[in-house]
């Protein structure tokens, strides 16, 4: 445990939190942007493609920035390992944010889009830690 904490720590961690910020602000941006723009397009697929977008840029900075490694096969398919995972988090944030909005917000699309935007500023912290975690010890290792 003193472990983990320590790693949390390192001037890597704060690294991989810049990066990921540059990576949340593309996501989220794709996320809102797709919700508002009046297209008809659901909070999860919105949710979705903004967090595909943040995936791209994610793997290759912290593959190269972060943990200075080349590109391989298997580090990018322990990566999508984490990716799952974090995205399993994202969406179940989102959806209980969705859940809290609808007992008090009522079901119209801004309604949602703040809730949808709520889910996934909560699961930034978690995702940021966990990925960071895992990355170092098992992805990039």
């Amino acid at each position: 445990m003193i472990k983990l904490a320590h790693a949390l720590r390192q001037r890597q961690f704060l690294v991989f939190v810049g990066g990921g910020l540059l990576c949340a602000v593309l996501d989220i941006g794709v996320m809102q942007g797709l919700l508002l723009a009046g297209i008809g397009i659901s909070v999860a697929a919105a949710t979705s493609a903004g967090f595909a977008a943040g995936l791209v840029l994610n793997y290759a900075f912290h593959a190269r920035v972060t943990f200075g490694r080349l590109h391989s096969a298997a580090a990018f398919l322990r990566f999508l390992c984490v990716v799952a995972l974090n995205y399993l988090l994202t969406m179940a944030c989102v959806g209980a944010a969705l859940a809290i909005a609808r007992l008090g917000l009522g079901a119209d699309a801004a309604s949602a889009a703040n809730a949808a935007l709520a889910g996934k500023l909560v699961s930034l912290p978690l995702v940021a830690c966990n990925g960071f975690l895992l990355s170092k010890y098992w992805t990039f290792r």
